[in-house]
């Protein structure tokens, strides 16, 4: 009749299996019995033991307000009262207020953290009992010690899972701006409307949280108002792509033409518009005409092998699905998975595996003819006067080859590889404009296709500048790249 605990159950599957055949085939079990099971998502969590169960998580609060609540519903009494200090009640609330951002910060991707940090509730009783030593051992005369106190919250408590230098940045200023003997002023605000309250019981502070805000605006965490379209966007698309995960896999769809039908018509339109395979032979004769062993000319190589692949991977798979989709073969998991995806307009996982992210099947395969085109033309027509950086699988190797390149050209002077940097210059000429390559006295390449995320370009003046409202994406001039 008691409740039996088991923690970290995705470390014992076997066990799992165990435990389920125990309890199925127990003849009497008491009305009092629970069993409780914590675990990490698992593929391979056994599926009728979760489907029998009620499930429960613990999300991350959402917001400000829900973050400070959350953090002041565990704060007791005791705990404000524990320190005579003045400085202390502030700076508490001024570290539930750092938690609660820097966990936030998480929901905007990669424009919050370069890198996705488990922040979690220790990082912050960790930081709480810091501060509250700290001001322990404060000399009245001397005060608190601000250099001391952040170091310990940007570069140990939360800097210690920081592991990005620009997200350590991030965290050492917010440390530098948020505290100081100036957070004691009358001026101070964490941003418009978020200052720190006055009270002396934790239901004073509880008053205060209550009236923030439900919704934050993304200024709130230094972030610019365009970061919040990004969010909504990719929790939008997020949330269709489980709807669309989840829809009923059936063959007809009701009257119309069955799923089968439709992507047996999309097959032979994708077959119809592919490009033939490159043969090795011309590739390699046309490859000795240019000049086999030049940086540039291996980079082409090595680049046409990978579109090869995937031209291969693309033909063999909407081939076989024809063939399947006719009963002249047996449907395979990846078939299956190939003709899910391609009916929901989605990349199949055996062609995205070996190509490049892209939001719609539409879209990835108009970048493959698109990707291909700058190859096929650049094998026959010889070198172009402008590249696609973007089209390319490995855009790294390339301003690789180019720095070789031009440190082959400047052997004379005595130039070396290894110190031999590149430089950039957005030049005022758009795609459309370029007509020949750059000047052979500077040499280097002519790239477009590259995008600006969070800032605009002044085309006039050639800088950068703030991002217009609700732009999330300003197009480049064509670069010149040199080294």
């Amino acid at each position: 009749g008691g409740w039996l605990l088991l923690q970290n159950c995705h470390l014992g599957l076997e066990f799992l299996n165990e435990l389920m055949d125990t309890i199925t085939t127990k003849e009497s079990v008491s009305e009092d019995f629970r069993t409780w099971i914590t675990t990490e998502a698992h593929p391979e969590f056994p599926i009728n033991l979760l489907q029998s169960s009620i499930k429960f998580t613990n999300e991350p609060p959402q917001g400000v307000k829900s973050g400070l609540k959350r953090t002041y519903s565990a704060v007791t009494q005791d705990l404000l009262d524990v320190s005579k200090m003045p400085q202390w009640k502030p700076l508490l609330y001024a570290v539930a207020f750092l938690h609660t951002t820097v966990q936030e910060r998480r929901k905007f991707g990669p424009l919050g953290w370069n890198i996705p940090y488990e922040f979690n509730q220790a990082d912050l009783s960790a930081s709480v009992q810091f501060v509250q030593n700290h001001l322990n051992d404060v000399d009245n005369k001397r005060g608190v010690n601000w250099s001391c106190v952040r170091y310990m919250l940007g570069e140990v408590q939360y800097g210690g899972r920081v592991t990005d230098d620009l997200d350590k940045a991030l965290l050492n200023t917010y440390a530098r701006v948020w505290f100081g003997e100036h957070m004691f002023s009358e001026k101070f605000c964490f941003y418009k409307g978020y200052v720190i309250p006055k009270g002396n019981t934790v239901e004073d502070y509880l008053q205060y949280i209550e009236q923030l805000p439900v919704i934050d605006t993304p200024e709130v965490f230094g972030l610019h108002p365009n970061a919040d379209i990004t969010y909504q966007t990719n929790l939008a698309n997020e949330t269709f792509s489980t709807i669309v995960s989840i829809q009923p896999k059936d063959s007809s769809t009701g009257g119309g033409e069955t799923r089968e039908a439709v992507v047996q018509r999309l097959a032979d339109e994708m077959l119809e518009k592919l490009p033939p395979d490159y043969n090795p032979h011309e590739v390699k004769a046309q490859l000795q005409k240019m000049g086999a062993i030049q940086p540039m000319n291996i980079f082409l190589r090595q680049e046409i092998d990978r579109m090869q692949l995937v031209i291969s991977r693309v033909r063999a798979t909407l081939t076989d699905l024809k063939l399947a989709i006719d009963g002249t073969i047996i449907m395979s998991e990846e078939l299956q998975d190939a003709l899910d995806n391609i009916y929901d307009a989605r990349i199949p996982k055996l062609w995205f595996r070996i190509s490049w992210e892209s939001t719609t099947l539409g879209f990835w395969f108009t970048e493959l003819l698109e990707r291909n085109q700058q190859f096929s033309s650049w094998l026959q027509d010889g070198r172009p006067n402008q590249f696609w950086m973007t089209g390319f699988f490995n855009p790294q190797g390339f301003l690789t080859a180019m720095r070789q390149e031009t440190t082959h050209m400047n052997l004379a002077k005595g130039w070396e590889l290894d110190s031999v940097v590149l430089c950039s210059e957005v030049t005022k000429m758009m795609k459309e404009d370029v007509v020949g390559p750059p000047p052979a006295d500077i040499g280097g390449v002519y790239i477009h296709g590259l995008f600006l995320e969070g800032a605009g370009w002044d085309r006039r003046n050639s800088k950068l500048i703030e991002s217009a409202p609700k732009v999330l994406f300003t197009s480049l001039p064509v670069v010149h790249v040199y080294a």
